[in-house]
């Protein structure tokens, strides 16, 4: 951030257009919740000028214009370079005004220009069929932070500022925002905040009191026990309070100044050497009281609205039927004396345009906004140097979490400033520990020698938040830069929401020409449900991959490389790309390795393939037997081993499926399959006995329209689990070897009965393994260290 020891204080004059500027925003506020019509109010108001559904949340929205209006003077005063993020949940009205005001609305949107009718189309459009949302959409230009879903504002405004130095992430918290969980969390940002490298976030904690329909939590505690618990988080807090507005235009702009000086001076002893070393700068943050509904109407029907719950939507919702809500309304509005805010063509007066900064510097135009302009690719060293030599398929063993690790240390080093590793305190358990060959975790807190791998400047993000992370991972993708989370597979689900709403900005700005394409939002899930048999079933859940399949067919894909070269080739691939949710699911344990690097990439390529050293047919089989995922692939081979000894005679086809969305059909997702190329793969009429990584309904979700769904028989994770050996884990699935084979026999036509010796000796060997379990305490060696034969 630029040097702000030289900005002068506000002057009194500048603070009395300042309070004109705010009053426009106001104006242009109260205008897109009620007004169709008439926007500069030149003659008087009637029914048919009003909106028949009013929809919009006024509550919040003055003070989200004081706030954007005061920084837009200390930009222009201190050529600061400052992005703005709504937290309050509706504050729409607020951005769309600001970013209106300061001219970057209309350039962006032509047709809403700066004058009367561009006015009337300005108020139409907002929470109206066939226009904007009432919150700070991707439609919204400046907008980073998607107001439809609490607490994410601050962790957004965190993952913004990493990596880059000279930018202002200032943060708008409400106060009912301030209650959930992620938002709670989000404080502990000057824990990994590095002012050396990093830029600043500036929290304004806007307290007005009241969420929809109670009062808010920290509105209520005693000022005393407000300001503890904020420097107990780490930060310094400045207060501004009241309701005057000349009073509280002088108290916030030299608050602002003040606040501002700070960050400077702390990035500026930092970046000059003169920082303490292991004690984190307490940096500044603004705690903003005023009324709920600030200048709106004091009471309605009786009640009190100001300053109370009844302001937070629509003050005065009869408008179009109750002549004195109409004529409050009319009051209301004029009551900014619009005469003072925009010419007779309906142009803000020069005066107050003066105000706003210039070219990029406007926040609705700062690129950091539209992180695409600003996307640059990694630069990836080649994943084929780091190959796993495989002599022969099944033979060898891997852990391919240490593997990627290798390959990750290397993004790491060549993309020091775009690219950071996420994860709760599991890189190491995930075996990436690689990565701290070239960098350590981030850590401004005090560093003792039994620490490990901490550092002011690391570059490994770990909290034992899944919220934050995500949320910091966003902020980090939403202004250009790229990244990738790890985590416990089962633990993933703590973030769905979050998924949910990134998934809906991506969407939403595909349909946005002046959005340009962020990297993608790329999980690894490690630890995975499979080989989670010691922490027992709180730990063993698949289903985040439902979830994901569950977005647009645009954003979704889910990859299971069944080993260590497969997800070298398949996170090559997601690193690259762009617009996308990407789940990765694999392994940290040991596992056999199938493929060399050539064939890895050629099988990732087409997605699914024929493994023709696994089959004992290269026409037309009995039988298919599927795999997607590295244990079911392992354990359908090895049924396919049993089979093959016992059943010679029997043509299996082996199929596995790296990349989850080629099941589907093109006309449902762009990696789909067409019918003939599904059907020469998995046939048209012969039994599928598919060995699947997660539920096994999905399998059959994606499958359904195929001509052989209903010769489709899945096995995955069916809900039972506990502490247990590897094999018993999938034994208790019905996933393991003995079982799959018995199926096989029980459906190809030509076996059943014929079979029951050997199937009833499938059932004796599954019962026996468990056995042993029970005996032992861990697997039968023949079954944990099989490998798959050689020729």
């Amino acid at each position: 951030m630029p040097d702000s020891s030289a900005a002068a204080p506000a002057t009194d004059d500048e603070l009395a257009l300042l309070d004109r500027y705010w009053r426009a925003a106001n104006y242009l506020s109260v205008g897109q919740i009620y007004l169709l019509d008439n926007p500069l109010l030149e003659e008087p108001l009637a029914p048919e000028h009003i909106k028949p559904r009013l929809l919009g949340h006024w509550g919040t929205t003055p003070g989200l214009n004081f706030l954007y209006a005061h920084v837009n003077r200390a930009i222009r005063a201190r050529d600061l370079d400052a992005v703005f993020l709504a937290g309050p949940g509706h504050g729409g009205p607020a951005v769309v005004a600001n970013t209106y005001l300061e001219g970057v609305y209309s350039e962006t949107y032509p047709h809403i220009g700066e004058n009367t009718e561009g006015l009337r189309r300005l108020f139409r459009q907002f929470s109206f069929p066939g226009g904007i949302p009432s919150h700070a959409a991707p439609q919204t230009p400046g907008s980073i932070n998607e107001g439809g879903e609490l607490g994410y504002s601050l962790m957004h405004a965190t993952g913004a500022v990493f990596d880059d130095p000279d930018l202002l992430a200032v943060c708008t918290i409400g106060d009912g925002e301030a209650e959930t969980g992620p938002l709670a969390t989000s404080w502990h940002a000057p824990a990994f905040l590095d002012a050396a490298r990093d830029g600043a976030v500036l929290p304004i904690l806007h307290l007005n009191g009241y969420k929809i329909a109670n009062p808010t939590v920290l509105a209520r505690l005693p000022e005393e026990q407000l300001l503890s618990l904020i420097t107990g988080w780490g930060w310094e807090p400045f207060v501004v309070s009241g309701d005057d507005p000349v009073a509280m235009h002088r108290a916030f702009a030299d608050v602002l100044d003040t606040v501002l000086d700070r960050i400077a001076a702390i990035q500026g002893a930092a970046r000059g050497g003169g920082a303490p070393a292991g004690q984190p700068p307490r940096w500044p943050m603004i705690v903003f009281r005023s009324p709920k509904g600030w200048t709106g109407p004091k009471e309605v029907d009786g009640q009190q609205v100001e300053g109370t719950f009844r302001a937070h939507q629509v003050p005065l919702s009869e408008v179009r039927t109750n002549p004195e809500h109409l004529r409050q309304l009319e009051d209301w509005m004029k009551g900014y004396r619009v005469e003072e805010l925009f010419d007779g063509e309906g142009r803000l007066l020069p005066e107050l345009a003066a105000l706003a900064p210039e070219g990029d510097r406007r926040m609705g135009a700062n690129p950091h906004s539209n992180g695409g302009l600003l996307l640059k690719d990694l630069e990836l060293p080649d994943f084929r140097d780091y190959a796993v030599s495989v002599d022969a398929p099944g033979s060898g063993q891997t852990p391919a979490t240490t593997v990627l690790g290798e390959w990750l240390r290397d993004v790491m080093r060549l993309n020091p400033t775009r690219f950071r590793l996420f994860g709760p305190d599991e890189t190491a358990s995930n075996r990436l520990q690689a990565v701290f060959g070239v960098t350590n975790r981030a850590w401004q807190e005090p560093i003792v020698d039994t620490d490990d791998h901490l550092a002011p400047d690391g570059r490994v993000m770990e909290v034992l938040s899944e919220h934050l992370l995500q949320g910091w991972l966003e902020g980090y993708l939403l202004t250009g830069r790229h990244g990738l989370l790890n985590t416990y597979e089962a633990f993933a689900h703590i973030v769905d929401s979050m998924v949910n709403q990134h998934a809906k900005w991506l969407h939403d700005i595909n349909g946005i020409p002046w959005r340009r394409d962020l990297a993608s939002l790329n999980y690894l899930l490690s630890s995975h449900v499979w080989r989670q048999d010691h922490n027992g079933s709180s730990h063993q859940d698949p289903g985040f991959i439902d979830h994901v399949i569950n977005k647009k067919a645009e954003l979704a894909r889910v990859y299971l490389p069944p080993d260590a070269n497969c997800l070298l080739s398949v996170a090559d691939h997601v690193l690259r790309s762009r617009q996308y949710i990407n789940v990765i699911v694999a392994g940290k344990q040991p596992q056999l390795d199938y493929l060399t690097m050539d064939e890895a990439v050629a099988h990732c390529t087409r997605g699914v393939g024929i493994w023709d050293w696994a089959s004992t047919t290269d026409g037309e089989p009995d039988v298919v037997l599927a795999a997607a995922g590295e244990i079911p692939t392992m354990e359908a081979l090895a049924a396919a081993d049993l089979l093959r000894q016992h059943l010679p005679d029997l043509k299996v086809r082996f199929v596995n499926v790296v990349d989850l969305m080629r099941l589907q059909s093109p006309d449902e997702h762009p990696h789909g399959m067409d019918d003939r190329d599904f059907d020469a793969v998995f046939t048209s009429d012969k039994p599928v006995v598919f060995a699947f990584h997660g539920y096994p309904t999905l399998i059959h979700r994606l499958t359904y329209k195929r001509q052989n769904h209903s010769q489709f028989h899945v096995h995955g994770y069916i809900e039972e689990g506990t502490t247990t050996t590897p094999f018993d884990m999938v034994m208790m699935n019905r996933l393991d070897r003995f079982s799959l084979a018995m199926h096989v026999i029980d459906r190809v036509p030509s076996l059943g009965s014929s079979q029951a010796v050997l199937r009833q000796r499938f059932m004796d060997d599954r019962l026996a393994a468990r056995r042993y379990t029970r005996v032992h305490g861990e697997d039968d060696p023949a079954i944990a260290n099989w490998t798959w034969p050689r020729p």
